[in-house]
């Protein structure tokens, strides 16, 4: 009988083998389509958000596979530096930030590029688009939400044309201060400042996600938090003891299921109350070698989830 996983009345079996031979790199995040085809971000090249002059330069790709882990197809190298976050439509329209060039792009799902947003390795003036943006998604009724985490403390809501509607957060970008000193303080010369840690304030907003009633959820993961909003950036509640947060995505049954960095996957429902934790480090099968960073359910409740830390480390839970 197959180990399962999970919590309470989500469990799952693991996969084994799923999906590994094509992916060359670290697996930065994944989302499905309509008809089961999974996306997966991939940094193929990474020496970090603060690259110094004679590093070599960051890369990245879209790689494609079908339900059952076969390749099909991979494409992006152009557009991509640092692959960060992915989120699929419910009309499978690709959105993609990338926290290296300071980018937010649409593709198609045969990765025709439809919309960009940013300029790209360029980082954006303070509190404006984009310095380091870590996920963007799109509400039910169009607008654009894109949570900008590294190099400042900001959420941006835009136009389904991209057309900026306002921005909201506050908090000394200090998530890095080491790097920050030895590569860019000119532009933040409040890099060994204090964090933000009070309603409105952030320290790394890591993900955005916005549920059927537009309210939108920020994972502000070195608070160990995920903050509310209404979609004007109004503070609606915040839950706490959410560790290290880096990813979210709702079911069908409007339950949460985040990624928090330490090795685990969180449940809780939209008002908060947790239903369980599963998941631990380790070399074993099922266990995350590396940190979950990327999580999504397709639409046959099977999870995926992918991790930084680690090379090849993508693994796909099979619901039961």
């Amino acid at each position: 009988m197959a180990d399962t996983f999970g919590t309470g009345d989500y469990q799952y079996e693991l996969v084994e083998g799923w999906g590994q031979g094509p992916i060359d790199g670290v697996a930065s995040d994944v989302a499905t389509t309509s008809n089961g085809n999974v996306y997966v971000a991939v940094r193929t090249s990474y020496s970090g958000l603060y690259t110094r002059e004679g590093d070599n330069p960051n890369a990245g790709v879209i790689v494609v596979f079908d339900k059952d882990g076969n390749f099909l197809s991979q494409w992006g190298e152009e557009y991509f530096a640092t692959p960060h976050g992915l989120w699929i439509s419910p009309d499978d329209e690709i959105f993609h930030a990338d926290s290296g060039n300071h980018t937010v792009t649409r593709f198609n799902s045969n990765g025709e590029l439809l919309m960009s947003m940013g300029v790209k390795d360029e980082l954006g003036p303070q509190g404006e688009p984009f310095r380091s943006p870590t996920r963007a998604v799109q509400s039910a009724s169009g607008e654009i939400f894109v949570s900008d985490g590294y190099w400042q403390n900001r959420v941006h809501k835009f136009t389904n044309n991209g057309d900026l509607i306002c921005s909201w957060g506050e908090g000394e970008p200090v998530f890095n201060q080491e790097a920050w000193e030895l590569y860019r303080k000119e532009d933040n010369p409040n890099a060994t400042g204090n964090p933000g840690t009070g309603p409105g304030e952030f320290n790394l907003p890591h993900d955005v996600t916005v549920d059927s009633n537009n309210n939108v959820y920020i994972m502000d993961r070195e608070n160990n938090r995920c903050q509310i909003f209404d979609t004007d950036g109004n503070f609606i509640n915040q839950w706490e003891d959410v560790r290290g947060p880096n990813d979210a995505v709702i079911d069908d049954n409007d339950v949460m299921h985040i990624a928090e960095g330490i090795g685990s996957v969180l449940i809780t429902t939209l008002e908060g109350e947790v239903i369980g934790r599963w998941g631990s480090r380790g070399e074993d099968p099922g266990n995350f070698r590396g940190f979950p960073h990327g999580i999504w359910i397709d639409n046959q409740r099977d999870m995926y989830i992918s991790e930084v830390g680690t090379t090849k480390g993508l693994q796909k839970f099979a619901r039961v």
